[in-house]
């Protein structure tokens, strides 16, 4: 099986943007922090990325999910 890389989202393949996965620091505040993921998008991660590997600000949001709203705070 092929791995993604912590700064790939796992949904589209792009950049996801992640403050943790681009540098040393673990405590470094990221996007998604302050974000509301999509309940759709989430459902659509491989369970073996699931809370390994962080969407992109456009796939959390739903934009990539047949345009369903972006509904299910996350938390980090």
């Amino acid at each position: 099986m092929e791995q993604t890389p912590a700064c790939f989202c796992p949904l589209c393949g792009g950049d996801n943007q992640c403050a943790r996965a681009t540098t040393a620091d673990v405590a470094a505040p990221c996007w998604c922090f302050n974000a509301t993921v999509s309940k759709h998008a989430l459902a659509r991660v491989p369970a073996e990325k699931a809370n390994k590997v962080c969407l992109c600000p456009r796939c959390a949001a739903g934009n990539g999910d047949l345009g369903k709203p972006a509904d299910v705070p996350f938390t980090g």
